[in-house]
């Protein structure tokens, strides 16, 4: 496992059909077979990927995990002296030995307790952290996401984002797993997007908050027509209320999926939130447990806390990743007792998870524990407020002070219609102390909000976010 016994299948079964899409340019599944069996002869038992999205990124990749090969993909939009220094912690092995090749020259699945992905957490400032994952960890993934999503060989999905990052990674390999053809740009483009949907038959979407927005506000006002998608699927961070509703208008006949996982962790929580459905946005729930996870609230000690009460989230099941290869610092990926942990504080209410956010991201004013994510959710619920993102800014007599930057829905927002919107959303002590009107938001080249990038515009006099009068 994880993925290449079925590749085989499709090939032997639907030979022409279309398998990957990448720019308008196609490999179909027996063709995509032939390519990456032909470069398994020069593929080394450990392989780095640092490539835009093409079609040649998604042979190289199969072939990469050949037998029991081992791969790594890193951002080519990462600094070069970055690129450079992970390159070379993980080492290009030589030419890989009988047991890593598998079955010769055959495109073949090993066995399944070996490492085939090297995974990279983000990052543009400092080394990534490293992990590994089993290719049965893979495939219990597959099997519980093709369960809750629905996926079908009929479906067409249409992934928009880098390659390099792990949602599309999976996406196209869920989708090789599934039979189910996968789509994608070389480069993210609104235009293109649309023109795919609109042309290809997209039924599916995977993609962050931040794309969904910007396609179905564009498509709305260009008219382009989303009704043949059935399906989003969105991770990184909650989706908001307008971009809830703008979705649902453009796309009136998809079902809304969000779901909490992380890197080390694979697949947690999610909802789904069915066509026609009323809109439930808000809030910090995501959902029920994953299919085949189990989940907990722990304290830093590992005893569970009681149902409402915030603490560590914690998971157990055959979903996680192996460990890091480097950056373990000891609290990054912790285990009590076969639960893991990556830091992330929630609670549970009802069977339904709560995301409060990152510990490192949390805010500490006055004393007070102060949860980003919180603050967003209720500043994205203020009429004329389109989005926002919150952070903690150095205070001398605070500790930190809360800090927010604001997308104007309608051409501008004052100050006190923001500090009034909040009222019965936040409470007093979490609100900000100062806002900010941003001409974009901070995001980066994923599409995921950057905190730390709203904190260097403020410092840095930035035009993009102003003193909010």
């Amino acid at each position: 496992m994880p993925f290449l016994d079925k590749l085989q299948l499709w090939a032997d079964e639907r030979p022409d059909d279309t398998a990957v899409v990448v720019g308008g340019k196609r490999l179909n599944w027996a063709d995509l077979r032939d390519a990456a069996t032909l470069r398994l002869a020069e593929t080394a038992a450990t392989t780095v990927l640092v490539e835009p999205n093409s079609l040649d990124f998604v042979v190289a990749y199969t072939a990469a995990v050949a037998g029991e090969r081992r791969c790594a993909m890193l951002d080519p939009l990462w600094p070069q002296a970055m690129i450079d220094e992970v390159a070379q912690r993980i080492g290009q092995a030589g030419p890989a030995t009988s047991r890593e090749l598998g079955n010769g020259d055959e495109l073949a699945d090993g066995d399944p307790d070996s490492t085939f992905l090297i995974g990279l957490t983000s990052g543009t400032t400092s080394v990534p952290k490293a992990f590994t994952r089993s290719r049965h960890s893979w495939q219990v993934s597959f099997d519980a996401s093709i369960e809750f999503f629905g996926l079908t060989p009929e479906d067409r999905t249409l992934a928009p984002g880098p390659l390099a990052a792990s949602l599309n990674l999976y996406a196209l390999s869920e989708c090789l797993y599934a039979g189910a053809a996968f789509h994608t740009l070389e480069t993210f483009d609104v235009g293109d997007v649309h023109a795919a949907i609109s042309y290809d038959g997209v039924t599916r979407l995977v993609l962050v908050p931040t794309m969904l927005r910007l396609l179905s506000e564009r498509g709305l006002t260009g008219g382009v027509d989303a009704s043949g998608v059935r399906s989003i699927i969105c991770a990184g961070s909650k989706l908001d209320a307008r971009t809830l509703e703008a979705a649902r208008r453009w796309a009136p006949n998809a079902a809304i999926f969000e779901y909490y996982g992380a890197s080390e962790l694979s697949f947690v929580s999610g909802t789904r939130l069915a066509a026609g459905e009323p809109l439930d946005a808000g809030g910090t729930g995501i959902g029920q447990p994953f299919p085949g996870v189990e989940l907990k609230i722990m304290d830093d000690d590992g005893a569970e806390r009681p149902e409402g009460a915030d603490g560590n989230i914690c998971v157990r099941s055959g979903m996680v990743s192996n460990g890091y290869l480097w950056g373990d610092d000891g609290q990054a990926l912790r285990c009590f007792d076969g639960w893991y942990t990556v830091g992330d504080q929630g609670y549970v209410d009802s069977g339904v998870l709560h995301i409060l956010g990152r510990r490192s991201d949390m805010i500490i004013t006055s004393g007070r524990n102060v949860y980003p994510h919180e603050v967003e959710l209720a500043l994205a619920s203020v009429p004329g407020v389109s989005a926002a993102v919150a952070a903690g800014m150095l205070d001398e007599v605070r500790g930190q002070k809360v800090v927010a930057g604001i997308v104007p829905a309608y051409g501008s927002v004052t100050a006190t219609q923001v500090k009034t919107g909040l009222d019965g959303l936040l409470a007093r002590d979490k609100r900000p102390l100062r806002y900010f009107t941003l001409s974009e938001l901070p995001v980066t080249d994923r599409g995921k909000i950057s905190r730390q990038m709203l904190l260097d515009w403020i410092e840095n006099n930035d035009p993009r976010a102003k003193p909010l009068a």
